[in-house]
């Protein structure tokens, strides 16, 4: 079965997930733009230190948990055709990811909204983990 993105996006769509009252995980996607210009060593540990505390925050919450950077290198697949990175045409990369612990969707989009990143120009995208079943 393909997975493009239109079966993707149904899958994700608010509406189609059914309502429950247990907690479920969510995924941050922090997306950054390559046209915004590099914040000097002392911003950098100012944003980082914001970006700690919203974290300790969440996990303070029992909203955390977990999350990495990503590093700008990779490797992309689509189809037959392999792109190793960084991708320098790409105008947006993620930078990284965190997964999170909410009610609902709703609360999800309440946490990201706390995002330090997002005063920078970084774009959060809100995505509900569907459980797989055991393999």
């Amino acid at each position: 079965m393909s997975w493009g993105a239109k079966s993707v996006r149904h899958i994700c769509e608010p509406t189609q997930i059914m309502p429950t009252t247990e907690k479920q995980n969510y995924l941050l996607l922090f997306r950054n733009s390559t046209d915004e210009a590099e914040p000097s060593p002392d911003e950098m540990q100012q944003i980082f230190g914001q970006w700690m505390a919203w974290m300790k925050g969440m996990k303070a919450k029992g909203q955390y948990v977990g999350g990495d950077r990503l590093r700008d290198n990779g490797t992309v697949i689509r189809g037959t055709t392999v792109t190793d990175g960084p991708f320098a045409e790409a105008k947006e990369t993620i930078g990284g990811y965190i997964m999170i612990t909410a009610d609902s969707l709703a609360q999800a989009v309440e946490i990201a909204k706390g995002c330090p990143g997002l005063k920078g120009g970084t774009r959060v995208e809100v995505r509900p983990v569907e459980q797989l079943p055991p393999i």
